[in-house]
């Protein structure tokens, strides 16, 4: 997965409650995104077997799931931390994504495009554009 800058506005709490720098557990967002250990394996360009969610997490999967992490908690923050409306918004196909789901994106190694478009189509008020 390719590293995007994130020179832009961090979202501003862990609404999903991934947690924060030594206490983020990279297993929660692979959950919250309905990602399979095959999922995780693509994405963070790492062999299958190595994927674990234990103190040993692999640095590749830790820090791939973490800006993805990152990702979500933004859309949440569009959403007043409503879990349930972000993880619809998240399996939802979006027309303005090429009628597919923004998990799907991701599942397809394109979190950097998702990204990219989320602070693209946000306003001042963090919401995503939706049709």
């Amino acid at each position: 997965m390719n590293s995007i800058p994130l020179s832009r506005k961090p979202a501003q709490d862990d609404a999903l409650k991934f947690g924060k720098d030594d206490l983020f557990e990279p297993q929660k967002v692979a959950q919250f995104l309905q990602l399979d250990r095959d999922d995780v394996s693509r994405i963070a360009d790492v062999p299958i077997a190595s994927i674990r969610w234990d103190l040993d997490v692999p640095h590749p999967v830790k820090a791939c799931l973490r800006e993805i992490g990152e990702t979500a908690n933004l859309v949440a923050q569009v959403f007043d931390g409503s879990v349930a409306k972000t993880a619809l918004w998240f399996q939802t196909i979006n027309p303005l994504l090429g009628n597919i789901a923004p998990s799907d994106m991701i599942r397809a190694g394109r979190h950097d495009r998702l990204r990219r478009f989320i602070d693209s189509t946000t306003d001042d008020d963090r919401r995503p554009a939706q049709k």
